[in-house]
């Protein structure tokens, strides 16, 4: 009788998490279906709002000679000690033409230069000769491409065939935000539902590239589109109730000037929601590894115990993560912190200044978002991958099918015969 109620109770379990690996499939069906029909709607067909043209033109230069001399002070009417600097063009119409161009005392926003720097200079070539070329930046592109190399090599050596899948699926994250999330908020497209729609098609490409279409793909993008709908309407309703306006960088100054139709607050939201994915997607996957993982070590552990044990390494993960994200937005605003600790207002007045209260409303609501994406994403999958036996075809992350280690039988011995009952003893020697 036990065993036959032992087997029901598995039935039950086993129709139960089918019931709600349906319900949750059809979800994100549904959400995917809600994305592709943003995507279609909001598809930038339009030509693009005519932004005023940029006549300053930028060539490539090497320093070769820097000198010092006196030169004219524009601002004060006499003269400072200036830098003029000797270069050779490497690019452009006058492409190895020696040229010069003055660096002032008084301008600070010219870092140091030395001789043998590759820099970008602004040539506006209606200046006198003397003032044609001035400092623009230092060349990047060389390191830049060298740090891209190494990382899709480790990524690969690492990860192998998941690794190479999860850069596809980089690439595809890059082509969704150029080809429509940027050009539909260019056309004056509501900002929220084309930053959810490009957020949640991201979501589903980035995911089932990395880790294929599984049942714990599955699990840890039902918790990442929940948790998004969550971080959605939490900066929605933050970014309203502080009164951001968008216009604390300078960029978006210049937005309201050039686009002058494009809503920059939503702008803003969108910026935060985006954000968000790129951390909640590692910790549903984490979370669901962390479930797949218990029930592989016991098949029988109860959905509510292996809840409690996955949510252990949940809080850890948490702390961690939010730190990490603490510290991430902190040193990003450290120069902008410097700045202002340097004048005499209090501090509270200080943190609630746009510039900065825009990155602490990114940090938390990014950070709530990220924790209750936790709970929500583990108990997904101990109910939908709850108890019962394993399968033999993996349903979670591992790539290999699961197997029992077969029992071995035990050891005959293949030695002479033992003595029989009664017969000789040591040696084999009769009985005297």
């Amino acid at each position: 009788m036990p065993s036959v109620l032992s087997r029901g109770m598995d039935v039950r379990d086993s129709r139960g998490r089918r019931r709600a690996a349906r319900v949750l499939i059809l979800g994100v069906v549904a959400a995917g279906a809600l994305a592709v029909l943003g995507l279609v709607a909001y598809w930038p067909r339009d030509d693009a709002p005519e932004l005023p043209p940029q006549p300053n033109t930028y060539v490539d230069a090497t320093i070769t000679a820097i000198g010092t001399q006196t030169c004219d002070d524009f601002e004060t009417g006499g003269t400072t000690d200036c830098q003029v600097v000797s270069a050779r063009l490497t690019s452009g119409p006058d492409d190895g033409d020696e040229i010069e161009f003055q660096v002032r005392a008084t301008d600070f926003s010219v870092p140091e230069l030395h001789e043998g720097d590759d820099v970008v200079l602004l040539d506006v070539a209606t200046s006198p000769p003397e003032f044609r070329y001035s400092f623009f930046d230092f060349q990047r592109r060389t390191p830049l491409l060298w740090l891209v190399l190494g990382f899709v090599v480790v990524v690969i050596i690492f990860g192998r065939s998941q690794g190479a899948r999860a850069l596809l699926g980089l690439a595809a994250s890059g082509a969704v935000l150029v080809a429509f999330v940027v050009p539909a908020l260019l056309r004056d497209s509501p900002t929220l539902p084309v930053a959810l729609a490009g957020t949640v098609a991201i979501a589903f490409i980035a995911l089932y590239l990395a880790h294929g279409f599984k049942l714990g793909t599955t699990v840890a993008l039902g918790g990442t589109l929940v948790a998004l709908a969550i971080t959605s309407g939490l900066a929605v309703a933050v970014v309203s109730a502080t009164h951001l306006t968008g216009l604390a960088d300078d960029s978006a100054q210049v937005l309201r000037v050039t686009a002058e139709a494009l809503d920059l607050r939503g702008l803003l939201i969108a910026g935060i929601v985006i954000g968000a994915l790129g951390v909640l997607d590692d910790v549903t996957v984490s979370q669901v590894s962390t479930v797949d993982a218990l029930r592989r070590a016991n098949p029988g552990l109860p959905r509510r115990l292996l809840y409690r044990e996955a949510m252990r390494v949940g809080r850890d993960h948490a702390a961690s993560t939010v730190n990490t994200l603490v510290l991430a937005y902190a040193g990003a605003s450290l120069p902008l912190l410097l700045f202002f600790a340097q004048g005499d207002q209090p501090a509270a007045r200080m943190l609630t200044r746009e510039l900065v209260a825009v990155e602490i409303v990114r940090m938390l609501v990014g950070s709530i978002g990220l924790v209750a994406a936790i709970p929500i994403t583990t108990g997904l999958a101990a109910l939908v991958m709850g108890t019962g036996e394993v399968p033999r075809h993996d349903d979670g992350f591992r790539q290999a099918p699961w197997r029992e280690t077969p029992q071995r039988p035990p050891r005959v011995a293949t030695g002479p015969a033992a003595p029989a009952p009664g017969g000789g003893g040591d040696g084999g020697r009769p009985p005297g």
